[in-house]
Protein backbone atom coordinates (compact mmCIF):
# COMPACT_ATOMS: atom_id res chain seq x y z
CA UNK A 1 0.00 0.00 0.00
CA UNK A 2 1.69 2.97 -1.00
CA UNK A 3 1.13 6.15 1.25
CA UNK A 4 -0.66 9.45 0.01
CA UNK A 5 1.11 11.86 -2.05
CA UNK A 6 1.18 15.44 0.00
CA UNK A 7 -0.45 18.44 -1.49
CA UNK A 8 2.45 20.25 -3.46
CA UNK A 9 2.61 24.24 -2.64
CA UNK A 10 1.46 26.56 -5.25
CA UNK A 11 4.11 27.86 -7.02
CA UNK A 12 3.68 31.53 -7.59
CA UNK A 13 5.70 32.63 -11.59
CA UNK A 14 7.73 35.94 -11.41
CA UNK A 15 7.60 38.96 -13.21
CA UNK A 16 10.73 40.17 -14.37
CA UNK A 17 11.86 44.04 -14.70
CA UNK A 18 14.73 44.49 -16.56
CA UNK A 19 15.46 47.58 -18.42
CA UNK A 20 15.56 47.60 -21.81
CA UNK A 21 18.58 50.68 -22.14
CA UNK A 22 20.81 48.99 -20.26
CA UNK A 23 20.56 45.58 -21.84
CA UNK A 24 21.15 46.95 -25.41
CA UNK A 25 23.90 49.56 -24.14
CA UNK A 26 25.57 46.70 -22.34
CA UNK A 27 25.28 44.18 -25.27
CA UNK A 28 27.34 47.09 -27.62
CA UNK A 29 29.88 47.58 -24.98
CA UNK A 30 30.80 43.47 -24.73
CA UNK A 31 31.14 43.32 -28.24
CA UNK A 32 33.32 46.71 -28.76
CA UNK A 33 35.50 45.71 -25.66
CA UNK A 34 35.71 42.24 -26.48
CA UNK A 35 36.34 43.47 -30.17
CA UNK A 36 39.16 45.73 -29.21
CA UNK A 37 40.73 43.01 -26.18
CA UNK A 38 40.94 40.95 -29.13
CA UNK A 39 42.94 42.73 -31.58
CA UNK A 40 45.23 43.87 -28.49
CA UNK A 41 45.72 40.38 -27.84
CA UNK A 42 46.40 38.56 -31.12
CA UNK A 43 48.05 41.83 -32.89
CA UNK A 44 49.98 43.30 -29.52
CA UNK A 45 53.69 43.14 -28.72
CA UNK A 46 55.52 42.95 -25.61
CA UNK A 47 53.26 42.83 -22.97
CA UNK A 48 50.35 44.08 -24.73
CA UNK A 49 48.73 40.73 -25.06
CA UNK A 50 48.77 40.19 -21.36
CA UNK A 51 47.60 43.77 -20.44
CA UNK A 52 45.05 43.12 -22.48
CA UNK A 53 44.33 39.80 -20.86
CA UNK A 54 43.88 41.27 -17.80
CA UNK A 55 41.74 44.53 -18.57
CA UNK A 56 39.44 42.48 -20.07
CA UNK A 57 39.18 40.11 -16.74
CA UNK A 58 38.73 43.36 -14.75
CA UNK A 59 36.24 44.96 -17.62
CA UNK A 60 34.29 42.80 -18.61
CA UNK A 61 32.77 41.37 -15.31
CA UNK A 62 32.35 44.78 -14.38
CA UNK A 63 29.99 46.03 -17.50
CA UNK A 64 28.28 42.63 -17.47
CA UNK A 65 27.33 43.80 -13.81
CA UNK A 66 26.01 47.37 -14.52
CA UNK A 67 24.04 46.66 -17.99
CA UNK A 68 23.35 43.20 -17.82
CA UNK A 69 23.15 42.06 -14.60
CA UNK A 70 20.44 44.06 -12.69
CA UNK A 71 16.73 42.64 -12.64
CA UNK A 72 13.92 42.46 -10.28
CA UNK A 73 12.15 39.31 -10.11
CA UNK A 74 8.66 39.59 -8.10
CA UNK A 75 5.64 37.37 -7.23
CA UNK A 76 2.97 36.42 -4.60
CA UNK A 77 5.31 36.11 -1.51
CA UNK A 78 8.82 38.01 -2.13
CA UNK A 79 10.39 40.11 -4.31
CA UNK A 80 14.27 39.43 -5.50
CA UNK A 81 16.54 42.44 -6.32
CA UNK A 82 19.64 41.45 -8.79
CA UNK A 83 21.96 44.37 -8.40
CA UNK A 84 25.38 45.13 -9.92
CA UNK A 85 27.41 43.16 -6.99
CA UNK A 86 24.61 42.41 -4.15
CA UNK A 87 21.28 39.96 -4.86
CA UNK A 88 18.48 40.91 -2.10
CA UNK A 89 15.76 38.86 -1.25
CA UNK A 90 12.84 39.88 0.95
CA UNK A 91 9.53 38.36 1.58
CA UNK A 92 6.35 40.87 0.61
CA UNK A 93 6.27 40.67 4.86
CA UNK A 94 8.86 42.75 5.58
CA UNK A 95 8.87 45.46 2.63
CA UNK A 96 7.52 48.76 4.22
CA UNK A 97 7.17 50.63 0.69
CA UNK A 98 8.90 50.93 -2.43
CA UNK A 99 9.19 54.61 -4.07
CA UNK A 100 10.21 56.02 -7.14
CA UNK A 101 12.17 59.18 -6.91
CA UNK A 102 15.39 60.19 -8.09
CA UNK A 103 16.27 56.35 -7.95
CA UNK A 104 13.96 53.38 -7.21
CA UNK A 105 14.08 51.85 -3.78
CA UNK A 106 12.83 49.48 -1.51
CA UNK A 107 11.93 50.18 2.26
CA UNK A 108 12.30 47.56 4.86
CA UNK A 109 9.87 47.51 8.03
CA UNK A 110 13.11 47.72 9.82
CA UNK A 111 14.57 50.84 7.93
CA UNK A 112 16.87 49.03 5.68
CA UNK A 113 16.90 50.28 1.81
CA UNK A 114 17.75 48.93 -1.03
CA UNK A 115 18.28 50.62 -4.41
CA UNK A 116 16.49 49.07 -7.61
CA UNK A 117 19.33 49.16 -10.67
CA UNK A 118 16.46 47.36 -13.20
CA UNK A 119 14.26 50.05 -12.49
CA UNK A 120 16.16 53.61 -13.85
CA UNK A 121 14.53 56.76 -13.29
CA UNK A 122 14.94 59.28 -15.96
CA UNK A 123 16.07 62.60 -13.27
CA UNK A 124 15.56 65.03 -16.17
CA UNK A 125 11.55 63.66 -16.42
CA UNK A 126 11.55 63.23 -12.64
CA UNK A 127 12.90 66.83 -11.97
CA UNK A 128 9.94 68.12 -14.72
CA UNK A 129 7.30 65.95 -12.39
CA UNK A 130 8.28 67.46 -9.40
CA UNK A 131 8.17 71.04 -10.35
CA UNK A 132 4.95 70.20 -11.79
CA UNK A 133 4.34 68.51 -9.10
CA UNK A 134 5.20 71.31 -6.56
CA UNK A 135 3.28 74.23 -8.52
CA UNK A 136 0.03 71.97 -8.00
CA UNK A 137 0.94 70.79 -4.35
CA UNK A 138 -2.34 71.98 -2.28
CA UNK A 139 -4.35 70.30 -4.84
CA UNK A 140 -2.33 66.82 -3.93
CA UNK A 141 -5.28 64.26 -2.36
CA UNK A 142 -2.56 62.26 -1.14
CA UNK A 143 -0.30 64.46 0.62
CA UNK A 144 2.85 63.09 -1.89
CA UNK A 145 6.43 64.81 -2.06
CA UNK A 146 7.12 66.83 -5.33
CA UNK A 147 9.92 64.00 -5.81
CA UNK A 148 7.72 61.07 -5.85
CA UNK A 149 5.04 62.06 -8.10
CA UNK A 150 4.90 60.46 -10.84
CA UNK A 151 5.97 60.72 -14.74
CA UNK A 152 3.81 61.46 -17.50
CA UNK A 153 4.31 61.95 -21.09
CA UNK A 154 2.13 65.11 -23.03
CA UNK A 155 -0.41 62.14 -23.62
CA UNK A 156 -0.96 61.33 -19.78
CA UNK A 157 0.85 57.68 -20.22
CA UNK A 158 2.88 57.07 -16.83
CA UNK A 159 6.56 56.45 -17.14
CA UNK A 160 7.78 53.00 -16.99
CA UNK A 161 9.84 53.21 -13.58
CA UNK A 162 6.68 54.44 -11.86
CA UNK A 163 4.29 52.04 -13.99
CA UNK A 164 7.03 49.45 -12.21
CA UNK A 165 6.72 50.82 -8.43
CA UNK A 166 3.12 50.25 -8.80
CA UNK A 167 2.60 46.91 -9.79
CA UNK A 168 5.28 46.11 -7.27
CA UNK A 169 3.53 48.07 -4.61
CA UNK A 170 0.26 46.17 -5.90
CA UNK A 171 2.00 43.16 -5.26
CA UNK A 172 3.43 43.99 -1.73
CA UNK A 173 -0.45 44.90 -0.64
CA UNK A 174 -2.36 41.70 -2.14
CA UNK A 175 0.29 40.13 -0.04
CA UNK A 176 -0.57 42.26 2.75
CA UNK A 177 -4.15 41.65 2.95
CA UNK A 178 -4.25 38.28 1.05
CA UNK A 179 -4.75 35.25 2.71
CA UNK A 180 -2.05 34.43 5.18
CA UNK A 181 0.34 31.87 3.88
CA UNK A 182 4.14 30.62 5.28
CA UNK A 183 6.56 32.47 3.97
CA UNK A 184 8.58 30.94 0.44
CA UNK A 185 11.64 32.82 1.56
CA UNK A 186 13.38 34.82 4.40
CA UNK A 187 15.15 38.44 4.06
CA UNK A 188 18.54 37.51 2.78
CA UNK A 189 21.63 39.78 1.12
CA UNK A 190 24.37 37.34 -0.88
CA UNK A 191 27.42 39.47 -2.64
CA UNK A 192 27.71 38.78 -6.47
CA UNK A 193 31.66 36.91 -5.83
CA UNK A 194 31.31 35.69 -9.58
CA UNK A 195 31.19 39.41 -10.49
CA UNK A 196 33.68 40.72 -7.94
CA UNK A 197 36.28 37.89 -8.09
CA UNK A 198 37.39 37.37 -11.58
CA UNK A 199 37.19 41.66 -11.55
CA UNK A 200 39.45 42.04 -8.56
CA UNK A 201 41.75 39.32 -10.04
CA UNK A 202 41.80 41.49 -13.31
CA UNK A 203 42.60 44.71 -11.49
CA UNK A 204 45.49 43.01 -9.56
CA UNK A 205 47.16 41.32 -12.78
CA UNK A 206 46.74 44.88 -14.60
CA UNK A 207 48.40 46.13 -11.01
CA UNK A 208 51.13 44.28 -11.19
CA UNK A 209 52.00 43.89 -15.11
CA UNK A 210 52.25 47.73 -15.54
CA UNK A 211 54.64 47.92 -12.03
CA UNK A 212 57.00 45.39 -13.69
CA UNK A 213 56.52 46.88 -17.26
Amino acid sequence: MTSPTPPTEPTYADRTYRSGAGLVTGSLLIVLIAWIGADAVFRGDGQVPWLALAALLAVLPLTVAFTLRPAVFANEERIRIRNPFRTIVLPWTDVADVRAGYSSEVFTQDGAKYQMWAVPVSLRERKRAARKAARQAHDDPHGRTSVHADVRDTQGRIAAADQTVRDLRDLAERADHGPEKPAATTASVRWAYEVIAPAAVGAVLLVVLLAIG
